[in-house]
């Protein structure tokens, strides 16, 4: 998730866990260990395909985050020795903002590899996306309200435990609504004799109602749609884009290639810019535009071959949010 949410989170967390016994402490602590785990991005990796696809590894392990823990609460604890009684609810706290960090990253698209050195794999469930205002709002006003509340009673208290619980509730709405609309998209493609190999359903922009689908097949080119859970019981309609996989030919064992198609867990285009051959990840924007794509070989006749990587800065036209937003609440709407 965003940088914001995980903060607020933490926070929130932290205020949960030991805000009634060492104040606004426990909110300070909590923000700043949740976003923690998320400044890897500022470790240079070697290559933007390495600082891709090896963030939210080491930095998000359940493994290295659980032996970071007692090295965090020694530091606290002598930063605040008189809080040294409270030792057990700062172990506490320093482990629940890491664990809660890295499993909200896991609702995402993009992937986290919480089991770390063990198993690489990129858990990602995209029930959520990586900026939801419904999911982060609740937690900041109640991480606001335990800040200005005095403590001579609970409200403050309370306001971020019950914006916790809601924040909760939330994400397991988003694993159901993902369920409901993946039934709903895999029952509509039978129904439309449309073939695919791959399926991936994941939450819209800033939002839980609208859903984005792509369907690849095994030729490599995919379909692109959305779905949403106000369509009532239409068909899903989705439009079928190319990709120009045969460009990979002689460079399909260069390192990048073969990392961005596993760590895209199949979902990527290969296609052609100028001389640049270029490989988009396709479960992070929406055509034509996606937030990751890198220039992984040139053509040089008659043959390909591979460069350094290069990543292609993303167009952000805003104005296309408009459409995502029309699309809502209009299946008409392209």
């Amino acid at each position: 998730m965003d940088s914001l949410t995980q903060l607020t989170l933490g926070a929130a967390v932290g205020e949960a866990t030991l805000g009634r016994r060492v104040g606004r402490k426990a909110i300070f602590w909590g923000a700043l260990l949740g976003t923690l785990p998320d400044l890897d991005v500022f470790i240079p990796l070697g290559d933007p395909v390495k600082d891709f696809t090896y963030h939210r590894s080491f930095s998000h392990s359940i493994f290295v985050l659980s032996l970071l823990t007692p090295l965090f609460v020694r530091l606290i604890l002598k930063l605040h020795p008189q809080t040294d009684l409270h030792r057990r609810g700062w172990t506490r706290l320093v482990w629940l903002v890491f664990m809660t960090h890295v499993l909200l990253d896991c609702f995402t698209v993009y992937g986290t590899q919480i089991f770390w050195p063990l198993w690489d794999y990129p858990v990602g469930w995209a029930s959520v996306f990586i900026i939801d205002p419904l999911y982060t709002a609740p937690l900041l006003i109640g991480v606001t309200l335990a800040l200005v509340m005095t403590r001579n009673n609970d409200r403050g208290h309370l306001a971020t435990r019950a914006a916790l619980a809601f924040s909760t509730l939330y994400l397991a709405w988003s694993v159901g609504a993902k369920l409901y609309v993946t039934a709903r998209v895999e029952a509509s493609l039978i129904r439309q004799a449309v073939s695919y190999e791959k399926l991936l359903v994941s939450a819209g922009p800033f939002n839980t109602v609208l859903w984005r689908i792509v369907a690849m097949q095994g030729d490599g080119h995919y379909y692109e749609g959305f779905y949403s859970l106000l369509d009532g019981y239409g068909e899903v309609t989705l439009e079928r884009f190319g990709s120009r996989t045969e460009l990979l030919a002689g460079i399909d064992r260069h390192w990048p290639v073969q990392r961005l198609q596993w760590f895209s867990k199949g979902f990527y285009k290969v296609w052609q810019r100028g001389d640049a051959i270029v490989v988009s990840d396709l479960r992070m924007g929406y055509e034509p535009d996606y937030v990751f794509s890198f220039v992984v070989g040139r053509e040089n006749n008659p043959h390909v071959a591979p460069v350094p990587v290069e990543r292609i800065r993303p167009n952000r036209d805003l104005r296309r949010l408009k459409g995502v937003w029309q699309r809502i609440w209009d299946a008409e709407v392209k």
